[in-house]
């Protein structure tokens, strides 16, 4: 009954609904008093969280596909790449809440995927715009999606083994 309840829990939390612990909760407060006080300013109805989502991660799709068209232009590439990931990264804060975004973004099964991811993207916005070095802005650019790619996988149930084993398979030098 108990593992009931707790998979019942996860379910309304990947849906968005707020489940309080009544253990956790005090310990709770006192960490995310500033993610709380942000919780409480952007109250949105649910049309107006659709609508900042469909925006935020049209206007992040879009700007990652117009990077394309200044591929040959690594600078220029990598700062719309890097935008429309931030874009489409942020989307999901509106259906989901900032709060809950930030905890599952620093979840112990994905800290080290966003770290990365995040690293990345700040990587290639600091190449792009103060180094200027097209080869490191190209290789962060690379980095960025193979981060991109292991963070949106981290979302995924055993999706990130799956890989795993798969490249693995690949690479394997025995016969």
């Amino acid at each position: 009954m108990e593992k009931m309840n707790q998979a019942l829990e996860k379910m309304k939390m990947l849906v968005g609904m707020d489940v309080e612990d009544e253990e956790t909760a005090p310990q709770q407060e006192s960490s995310f008093v500033f993610m709380d006080d942000l919780n409480r300013n952007c109250t949105l109805s649910t049309k107006q969280r659709l609508y900042g989502f469909a925006i935020c991660l049209t206007t992040g799709i879009t700007c990652t596909l117009l990077s394309m068209l200044v591929f040959f232009n690594p600078i220029k590439f990598g700062i719309t790449f890097s935008l429309g990931n931030l874009l489409a990264l942020g989307s999901t804060a509106f259906l989901i809440g900032p709060k809950r975004q930030v905890t599952m973004m620093l979840d112990p099964v994905r800290i080290y995927a966003t770290a990365i991811y995040i690293a990345s993207i700040i990587i290639a916005l600091f190449c792009a715009l103060y180094v200027r070095n097209k080869l490191l802005t190209l290789l962060s650019i690379v980095l960025e999606f193979g981060a991109l790619i292991w963070y949106s996988l981290s979302y995924v149930p055993f999706a990130r083994s799956m890989v795993s084993k798969v490249v693995m398979a690949c690479f394997d030098t025995e016969y």
